[in-house]
């Protein structure tokens, strides 16, 4: 959420879509997208169609753990685009759930992978521990 917010991501009646289900990342990130009044749909590595949800979401959050799953030409232009995975090819290469080559030329905003969302998770986990650090010396 800090991501979309820093990237000035107004969420209030855009679609979002989180690709991915699970109780750690895709449930939690549905629930506050909700929170933020964005229309969210949950779908996942056997969702029917899941080319025709990317391309309505203004937001995607492609959490599912496959790689490339999320083809670049999928992407809606203008859509912000958040990659949660982190996948090694069988050459050793680190890649997203996202074909990130041609997404990027798609999308307004995207994550790389490596580089992204892991180093902000780092960065989150310290703030929250300074934080709690804070509250608990009063």
């Amino acid at each position: 959420m800090r991501l979309l917010d820093e990237a000035k991501v107004e969420l209030k009646g855009k679609n979002a879509l989180v690709v991915g289900r699970s109780n750690i990342v895709g449930k939690p990130q549905a629930a506050m997208l909700l929170e933020r009044h964005a229309t969210v749909t949950v779908a996942h590595s056997r969702t029917p169609d899941l080319a025709a949800e990317v391309a309505r979401a203004d937001v995607v959050i492609a959490a599912v753990g496959k790689a490339e799953i999320v083809k670049g030409a999928w992407v809606k232009l203008g859509a912000v685009v958040i990659d949660v995975g982190m996948n090694r090819l069988p050459d050793g290469k680190l890649v997203g759930d996202v074909e990130f080559a041609v997404a990027k030329e798609r999308a307004r905003a995207i994550t790389p992978v490596p580089g992204g969302v892991g180093p902000m998770t780092i960065a989150m986990l310290l703030a929250n521990t300074v934080d709690l650090a804070r509250r608990s010396a009063k």
